[in-house]
């Protein structure tokens, strides 16, 4: 027991002597403490969302407190998928607007095609970016997304009558069965109550840069009632690799080994090349469904290399089919995108990363990506960089509520909090 008694003291200064290393190991040094902004209330972030987004939409530099505190989605919109709650706790809790903002949106309708296989909160932003009460939405879930997945982006969409998911099937790169995809959600679309004017389709990677609104005046003013293919004749260096058969790889991902070159196109429809991505008449949309060249031409693009480049802009090019435009070429501005190869003439390189010779874009694109004249940007990848799309989700947001000819809802306001992790509201 005595030498317990002279031991004691000993141990005592000992955990005094481990808590002040500790503590002093734990404090920031002089230069780094001034670089935590002492403001009430701003300690984890140091900026206000917008007044951050603010300067990276004029060219400034992140300060490094931003990339260490600032680089977290918001946890809140999955939480609010996650947690027991009815669908209007859903739509008021992620903001969704819940009202046509004017006369003239209301009644011009849009249609939409999302097909998406990832990135859950960036499929929610982009969602309630576009979304208005009036519009219809097709959701195209890819076969292969974790089955978790899919049960959260069941549950969002059992809170909206126009919102629905189309059959589903496993989509393969460069295969028909994006194309299919797209089809499949087209003969659901003329089918449902909801009456539209026009469908966009996109896929979970992109994100708006116009508002409802503008993207409406934009149809209006420059391409009432015709549609929107960009395109042109296939070039000598493209040609060859269209006209080559591809068949259909497998869900394992092989490819038969077939060499052989196919027959001329059905109809001796002239072979256009040109983007994936269009806004189309109702109209057009049912003749694609119905006509027999367009038929046809689906069945003769089983086995091309990714036919969804091809498809829409030839049959666009007919000068009978509904709203066609057969003298266009690459004309409408539907998405922005920077190209590896347009480096230097169309853009000043890419402030991200390249995939695939597409530029993923990083915080340094937002200057170029707001000045572009297109309805919407690709591609974005919040999970390497969530603030990206967290900025330009606020400034559309902004914009589409300033051009509001009705009363404001609360809700439809994001919270002006000072970190992008907020906690949810009890």
């Amino acid at each position: 027991m005595s030498q317990l008694r002279a031991t004691k003291p000993g141990l005592l200064v000992c955990i005094a002597i481990c808590i002040f290393i500790f503590l002093y190991l734990r404090s920031p040094a002089p230069e780094e403490a001034e670089e935590v902004p002492a403001s009430p209330g701003a300690v984890e972030c140091g900026f206000y969302p917008d007044e951050l987004c603010s300067a990276l939409f004029q060219g400034k530099e992140a300060a490094p407190q931003i990339a260490k505190f600032c680089k977290n989605p918001q946890t809140g919109i999955l939480a609010y998928l996650h947690t027991p709650g009815n669908c209007s706790r859903i739509s008021q809790g992620l903001h969704f607007i819940t009202r046509p903002l004017s006369a003239e949106e209301g009644n011009f309708s849009l249609a939409y095609i999302i097909t998406i296989h990832k990135e859950l909160t960036m499929f929610v932003q982009l969602l309630r970016a576009i979304y208005v009460p009036q519009n219809v939405y097709c959701i195209h879930v890819d076969e292969k997304a974790p089955k978790k997945y899919k049960s959260v982006v069941q549950r969002l969409v059992d809170c909206f009558e126009n919102i629905f998911i189309s059959k589903r099937q496993k989509v393969v790169h460069a295969g028909l069965t994006r194309l299919q995809a797209d089809i499949n959600c087209m003969k659901e679309l003329v089918h449902s109550k909801f009456q539209w004017n026009y469908v966009i389709n996109l896929c979970g990677q992109d994100f708006p840069i116009k508002t409802n609104k503008e993207i409406i005046h934009y149809i209006r003013s420059k391409w009432n009632d015709k549609n929107i293919t960009p395109g042109v004749i296939h070039p000598p260096n493209i040609k060859s690799k269209a006209s080559q058969s591809h068949p259909e790889p497998s869900p394992e991902g092989n490819v038969s080994p077939n060499k052989r070159f196919k027959h001329e196109p059905p109809h001796n429809l002239t072979m256009y090349f040109g983007s994936a991505y269009y806004i189309l008449t109702r109209k057009f949309v049912q003749f694609i469904l119905t006509d027999a060249r367009a038929k046809d031409m689906l069945q003769w693009s089983k086995d091309i290399h990714s036919p969804e480049q091809h498809y829409w802009v030839t049959l666009n090019r007919l000068k009978d089919a509904p709203g066609a435009t057969p003298d266009a070429g690459w004309e409408g501005n539907i998405r922005a995108t920077k190209r590896r190869t347009e480096e230097g003439s169309i853009h000043d390189g890419c402030r991200g990363h390249y995939v695939q010779d597409t530029c993923v874009y990083g915080l340094g694109d937002l200057p170029w990506i707001i000045k572009s004249p297109s309805l919407f940007a690709n591609q974005f990848e919040p999970s390497t960089d969530p603030l990206v799309v967290t900025c330009l989700e606020r400034r559309h947001r902004l914009q589409a509520l300033r051009q509001a000819e009705v009363p404001v809802e609360p809700h439809w306001r994001f919270q002006q909090e000072t970190c992008f992790n907020k906690k949810l509201t009890q």
